[in-house]
């Protein structure tokens, strides 16, 4: 059974301050501590460690166990 993508996440990008990244050819970008503050103290190596699930709803890291749902963030 093939699960249809929700979100096609493209070009995610994060540094010391910020979360980028694109969906459906819309560009965002998030301050590190209004959205995660585990992700806003993390270390660049931590931060550098996530995955994109499957379906592209969202983004995990496993080294601080944070997550972030794409449909949260860009209908904030």
């Amino acid at each position: 059974m093939n699960k249809k993508k929700i979100y096609q996440i493209e070009n995610l990008r994060i540094d010391s301050e910020f979360i980028f990244f694109q969906v459906d050819q819309i560009e965002y970008k998030f301050r590190l501590s209004e959205v995660s503050p585990r992700l806003a103290n993390a270390s660049e190596k931590e931060r550098s460690k996530y995955r994109v699930s499957p379906s592209g709803y969202g983004i995990h890291w496993d080294l601080i166990d944070e997550d972030l749902s794409i449909k949260g963030l860009i209908e904030q």
